[in-house]
């Protein structure tokens, strides 16, 4: 450990920690060394010099935000003009005979652009659910790409196994067998999964949906997942038609059928839980289950709005997901993060039986929270989300002088990252390793890479029309 490279965050207007204190350091610097953070504290009690040294006069400093839900290779799917106004089951029915053509390079490329947006947005550690597989497709094109990227990464190995001719919503030309699903899902898990202190990757077990998977893959999945020691990820109570879908085929609500199949635990979490009902909300506190709240995709798709206030204040673990890059159509973490914000304070307000929280139903500092502790929570990693010594150095940098601060910062730096305009981060610090210095990308050429991904792009789209 002395022998490795350092690098100093020097001068800082403010480190927020996200400490179990809370701390807010003013005129701060970080010391790291390798991978892990060293020292944090005033400027003036800390070394001037480091291997390396960054100037982080005029900026904030957070803990790298975590992104707990995303389908990265529906980047290549953004603004398709048939879903543009569609709600969720007409949306995927209109999307899954496009993505029956993805092909390894669309899913590797995808993932890079998908993996740069957030990186460029402070984003250090995201998971992805793919739960699609055509054409020779596996995880381990996400997992490529993740290693290039230099991102710190959940990979979660979905799957489908109902078809539309058993009930199912995707077509039967999507889904696999389960016996092939569990089989690839082992091999992944035996091959890629590192549960280690500070791990660069992770595999997580995920069904993709109560409409698109059979019970006994639920249970088997989860089985698998527990043998191993990995986590456990699926879609959830998203929608009103996902909910009477449900009730109609189980007899249960969301909640009922996840906690039947043994879905619930503090190794599972479940993306959207628009619909979570008051009894699901208090079974999922008591069993430590935790949330993907996804509120840009909720909104795109008019499933509803999540009662993030509720589960926090029962208990729920609740992390920040950007959701797929077809129903957001972006992946900027900081500007999830504001949208979260927001649109708890609309619910709060449209709540029925009211409640006296108004504006402070969600304020910046909690919606920080959510994208930072709370999703490190929701994917069970105790060495990220916030910032003290000994944990891994996943930093974001923000520059106060920019526009979107302007009459912001100079009254609260960390409070003005959401409540101006969202910027991208000027820095971001994955592992030790700077992956992007003065606002560029370092890892790989991007804009090689965009061009490849529009070139893809168009031909999925011909590909599904041929």
């Amino acid at each position: 450990m002395t022998g490795d490279p350092t690098l100093l965050i020097r001068d800082a207007a403010v480190v927020a920690t996200f400490d179990d204190e809370g701390r807010e350091v003013p005129d701060a610097s970080i010391l790291i060394r390798g991978s892990r953070i060293e020292a944090i504290g005033p400027a003036s009690e800390l070394p001037r010099g480091a291997d390396e040294v960054i100037d982080a006069r005029g900026h904030l400093v957070t803990p790298g935000l975590v992104n707990t839900h995303h389908h990265m290779s529906q980047s290549l799917t953004r603004a398709i003009r048939a879903v543009q106004d569609a709600e969720l089951f007409s949306w995927l029915r209109g999307l899954y005979p496009i993505w029956a053509h993805l092909t390894p390079e669309m899913i590797r490329v995808s993932t890079q652009i998908a993996m740069a947006e957030l990186l460029l947005s402070g984003c250090t550690t995201s998971s992805d659910h793919l739960y699609i597989f055509p054409d020779g497709v596996k995880l381990d094109d996400s997992i490529e790409a993740a290693r290039l990227t230099g991102m710190r990464f959940t990979a979660a190995r979905g799957s489908m196994s109902v078809g539309h001719s058993r009930g199912g919503l995707p077509p039967d030309d999507v889904v696999e067998s389960e016996d092939g699903i569990l089989a690839d899902t082992q091999r992944v898990i035996e091959r890629y999964h590192d549960g280690g202190n500070g791990s660069m990757l992770q595999i997580a077990v995920a069904p993709c949906s109560p409409f698109s998977v059979s019970q006994e893959l639920m249970v088997e999945s989860a089985r698998l997942a527990r043998a191993l020691g990995v986590r456990l990820h699926t879609h959830l109570a998203e929608n009103d038609h996902d909910v009477a879908y449900t009730r109609e085929k189980f007899g249960r609500t969301p909640a009922e059928y996840a906690e039947d199949l043994e879905w619930v635990g503090d190794d599972v979490w479940h993306a959207h839980c628009v619909k979570l009902d008051d009894a699901g909300i208090a079974r999922f506190a008591a069993t430590g289950t935790g949330v993907a709240h996804c509120p840009a995709s909720n909104m795109r798709l008019a499933s509803g709005i999540a009662r993030v206030r509720a589960m926090r204040d029962a208990g729920v673990a609740v992390g920040l997901g950007v959701d797929g890059s077809a129903s957001n159509d972006g992946g900027h973490m900081v500007g999830e993060a504001r949208l979260a914000m927001l649109l708890q304070r609309v619910g709060i307000a449209l709540e029925p039986f009211g409640c006296d929280r108004g504006p402070a139903a969600m304020t910046a500092r909690d919606a920080l929270a959510i994208a930072t502790r709370g999703g490190a929570e929701v994917l069970g990693r105790r060495d990220i989300g916030h910032l003290a010594p000994g944990m891994c150095a996943d930093l974001a940098l923000f520059d106060l002088g920019a526009l979107a601060f302007a009459g912001g910062a100079v009254h609260d730096p960390v409070g003005a990252l959401l409540l101006c305009a969202s910027p991208g981060a000027a820095y971001t610090i994955v592992d030790g390793k700077v992956v992007v210095r003065k606002g560029r990308l370092t890892t790989f050429d991007l804009e090689c890479v965009v061009r490849r991904h529009d070139e893809l792009a168009v031909q999925l789209t011909e590909r599904a029309r041929s």
